[in-house]
């Protein structure tokens, strides 16, 4: 009997097994379309999720549930925002609530939550998207109804892990976060009264009216928390906080009233009046480990809120910040601070917001013998801001670093004056109505050093004088050097409370002066993305000096600086006596009536550079006079692409340029991207044919012209430029009595096409064709010319050029028979009866036969006669044959002297 109630335990025990790991499969389905449509149904929003998993046996004898990607998606006005996300909720309940029906409330023991993200937004209309409870229409169910629902609060516990909760109030100017947030809570929330304990812990920031008061400050949270849901009172039994590493411990209670108000009474102070306090405050990252710095003195933080809160009111407070002749000293540090005094009030005695002020009576320290002091009085802090400070002090920035861990590329150097007063009020800041401000004082400072990675080299200062005046601060001193710049500069900033206070940016007017401003002192290292853009993207000049900087136009300038230096140097260049305005906004520096004296001459400059979008752009108007031609095209890249040849001229230089296109990082024009127009004006008398290519290999194919005569006085040339491509407008050189016409374009990586057109007078054709026409006369040569065309093609360094003397031979020897026809019609008939005489073999001698059939044949080819089959009877001493073969010797002489061959020796 007993093994069988064994057996029939042990089957009951399979079945409820199997049936634990049965039943989630058919209820899972039935799960998702509850918590769905009971959601859905009860908001205006878009409920989902991913992937739902029932499981019995995790829990057992509860069951539960786990929503994965869970999403809260809101509706209009806030139509796509995300209000709530989460990577997973997990819920656990009873078994029995999974069989209950769909109008049946379930109870809820346990939640978990992680990776959390709550996102409530209220815009500038005061809309919340955190308000998405459906309004029905209906009257509110009667009393005895409200406590039941769909859901049933019977948490035992619950945790949230890795959230992030953002409150941004846009009609307040309001922004609160609190980041990595991990929060736990356990108790019985089913009993009308019950105790939570939580512990919190995450990283807050908070900005109100663009000003950052928190930002990502740690802190912990551990609380009691009393909960009276019959009397909606929420009381801090025993509690305790970190915020940063400051401790603070509080009491109180807050209620929440019926007819929507919440009435608060919160009190929290110190636990201790050590002035470690103090250190803790300020960000870990800065104030690093205190755990051994050695204080003396009291640091006391103590206040209190109460009140009632509503749409119109926030609580009464009062916070008071207190120290007395305090000191601090880290151990690694061979300087201490001494002579603490704080007296500070942070106060709202009437419960609305901009009533709120602080009162700085007193913030003093010293180190060594250097003393600071400052008082201030805020008012409306939270309305039209109204400060009013003094400031007063001197210090050696040195000693800074040598009392307090100050981060470690703040390295200064110098010693700092200062004694200022001010009053201004935000609303005549936001209007720039600077007349209402009232700034007096002046600050100085001498002998100033700043390291930095952001600059090339050490910033130093030898003396800087301020005066504060109501509505401008003028800058009467600003004597540095960084690197190999030195500067001098004075002026005027006309908003240094709005460039301080509402992110203006700086405007001003400013005259600088340089002995030599090297343009690289400039340059500011390059982030790892655009290094990585650099990567993918090869620069135009690879060898270009500080390959891995870019130069970045200050964003927050609105200057103008009138400028002059004896010597501007940019990247491989020397600029002498350079002058002009430099305007600089929005990231652009446009110059105008800029003047400067580069390689002998003289250059005026107007445009502008960009450096705004990710690939920095210019614009410029240069006119350059009297400059250098071999060292222009030597030094500048740009007039290297644009007319390579140009670099073996020696002489002078003028020209316009109007040109614009794209920069590299450290602003060095990208060939590809250019485009414009030059017109120059070449004033040269010599030029070097050895070193460059093109002219030797042209020198080569026409050997009638030495180009080392060539005359280029007063050249002129017009050309433009885009894409790379630049287009040379046609123009002339000369050359004795030859005009030379070249026209054509070539590529900025040196690919030519030109064609080079010529007349060419037939003297110069070889001593075969002037033999030839001497027989017609030396007057009649005077302006006879052949044609010439020459083809320019392939790259600069070796250049294909192609001649075509076909069409000029042919064109000379058809003048030639021209020219000998009209000078036998003009003898007349009677000298041609002669001649046709002879040659036809009159009562003449053999040997005089013989030679006016030489004539007879001569005369056939210019007057185009044909050879006659026939040949005269006292011709017998030369045959057929010799005959023929005389004719072929005196037209390949004629040819070989068109063509600039040389005669054969006829004994061969």
């Amino acid at each position: 009997m007993k093994n069988k109630a064994l057996k029939i335990t042990g089957i009951i025990v399979l079945v409820i097994i199997a049936l634990l790991i049965a039943i989630p499969f058919f209820l899972e389905g039935k799960i998702s379309d509850i918590i769905k449509n009971k959601v859905n149904q009860n908001v205006n929003a878009t409920f989902d999720f991913e992937d739902a998993d029932l499981s019995f046996l995790a829990s057992f004898p509860n069951a539960e549930v786990s929503l994965q990607g869970v999403t809260l998606i809101n509706k209009a006005p806030f139509e796509g925002d995300t209000l709530f996300a989460s990577k997973e909720v997990a819920l656990k309940m009873g078994i029995g609530e999974l069989f209950k029906g769909a109008d049946d409330p379930i109870g809820i023991k346990s939640l978990i939550v992680d990776g959390a993200k709550l996102n409530i937004t209220v815009d500038a209309d005061e809309n919340a998207s955190y308000d998405v409870a459906l309004d029905t229409g209906e009257d509110p169910a009667p009393e005895e109804d409200t406590s039941e629902s769909s859901f049933m609060l019977d948490l035992q516990s619950y945790e949230i892990s890795d959230a992030r909760i953002v409150y941004d109030d846009r009609a307040a100017g309001m922004r609160f976060e609190i980041s990595e947030m991990q929060h736990t809570g356990s108790g019985d929330l089913s009993l009308d009264k019950s105790e939570l304990q939580t512990t919190t812990d995450g990283l807050v920031s908070f900005e109100m009216d663009s000003t950052n008061y928190l930002n990502k400050n740690k802190i912990q949270l551990d609380a009691l928390i009393g909960i009276d849901l019959k009397e909606n009172t929420y009381s801090f039994l025993k509690n305790e906080a970190l915020i940063n590493q400051l401790p603070l411990v509080f009491d109180g209670f807050v209620k929440l009233n019926d007819d929507e108000t919440q009435e608060v009474d919160i009190s929290f102070k110190t636990p201790s009046s050590d002035f470690k306090n103090f250190l803790a405050v300020i960000p870990e990252e800065y104030s690093k480990n205190i755990e051994d710095v050695k204080t003396t003195g009291d640091f006391v933080v103590e206040g209190k809120f109460n009140g009632i809160v509503d749409e119109t009111h926030i609580p009464k407070f009062t916070i008071n910040i207190n120290s007395n002749n305090a000191s601090f000293k880290y151990p690694d540090l061979p300087k201490s601070v001494s002579n603490i005094h704080i007296d500070t009030k942070i106060n709202n005695t009437t419960g609305i917001a901009a009533d709120t002020y602080v009162d700085i009576d007193k913030l003093a320290f010293m180190i060594d013998q250097d003393k600071f002091n400052m008082t201030a009085n805020v008012k409306e802090l939270m309305g039209n801001t109204k400060v009013k400070a003094h400031i007063d002090g001197k210090m050696n920035l040195a000693n800074v670093s040598k009392a307090y861990p100050v981060p470690a590329d703040l390295n200064l150097k110098g010693l700092l004056t200062a004694d200022i007063n001010t009053a201004f009020d935000m609303a005549s800041i936001e209007k720039e109505q600077y007349e209402n401000t009232a700034t007096k004082g002046t600050m100085s400072l001498d002998d100033f050093e700043y390291n930095s990675e952001d600059f090339a080299n050490p910033i130093k200062l030898s003396a800087m004088a301020v005066t504060f005046n109501p509505k401008t601060v003028t800058l009467e001193k600003l004597n540095g050097t960084t690197g190999k710049t030195d500067f001098n500069a004075k002026g005027t900033i006309d908003n240094l409370l709005g460039y301080m206070f509402n992110d203006e940016k700086v405007k001003g007017n400013f005259d600088l002066n340089s002995n030599t401003f090297a343009l690289n002192d400039f340059m500011v290292e390059e982030t790892e993305e655009s290094s990585k853009e650099k990567t993918e993207k090869p620069k135009a000049n690879p060898e270009a000096p500080n390959a891995g900087e870019k130069i970045k136009i200050p964003s927050f300038l609105d200057v103008t600086i009138n400028a002059a230096a004896n010597t501007v140097l940019y990247d491989n260049l020397t600029l002498k006596d350079v002058k002009g305005t430099l305007r600089i906004k929005d990231e652009t520096a446009t110059l105008s009536n800029m003047t400067s004296s580069i390689f002998d001459g003289k250059m005026a400059f107007n445009g502008e550079v960009s450096t705004k979008q990710e690939t920095p752009t210019f614009r410029m108007k240069l006119d350059m006079s009297q400059l250098q031609i071999s060292e222009t095209f030597k030094s500048l890249e740009l007039f290297k692409s644009l007319a390579p040849i140009a670099q073996i001229l020696q002489g002078k230089l003028n020209s316009d340029i109007s040109l614009s296109g794209n920069l590299t990082d450290d602003l060095v024009p990208e060939l590809m991207t250019l485009s414009g127009k030059i017109l120059a004006n070449i004033m040269t008398e010599k030029i070097d044919t050895e070193r460059a290519p093109l002219l030797s290999a042209l020198d080569s194919k026409l050997s009638f012209i030495d180009l080392n005569q060539l005359d280029l006085k007063d050249l002129k040339t017009k050309m433009s430029f885009e894409n790379g491509l630049v287009s040379v407008e046609p123009f002339t050189i000369n050359y004795k009595d030859i005009a030379i016409n070249i026209g054509g374009n070539h590529t900025f990586d040196k690919k030519l096409d030109y064609k080079v057109t010529m007349d060419v007078p037939a003297k110069y054709l070889g001593g075969e064709v002037n033999k030839l026409l001497s027989q017609i006369g030396e007057d009649d040569l005077e302006n006879l010319t052949i044609p010439v065309t020459a083809g320019i093609g392939g790259n600069y360094s070796s250049p294909n050029v192609t001649t075509d003397l076909t069409s000029g031979v042919k064109s000379l020897t058809g003048k030639l028979v021209e020219i000998q026809k009209q000078k036998l019609v003009n003898k007349g008939k009677d000298k041609v009866k002669d001649l046709i005489g002879d040659a036809l073999g009159g009562n003449k001698s053999e040997k005089d036969s013989t030679k006016n059939q030489d004539a007879k044949e001569i005369l056939g080819d210019l007057l185009g006669s044909k050879k006659k089959d026939s040949v005269p009877a006292k011709t017998d001493s030369i045959t057929p044959k010799k005959e023929e073969d005389v004719a072929k010797e005196k037209a390949k002489d004629i040819l070989g002297g068109l063509l600039g061959g040389k005669k054969k020796d006829k004994s061969n």
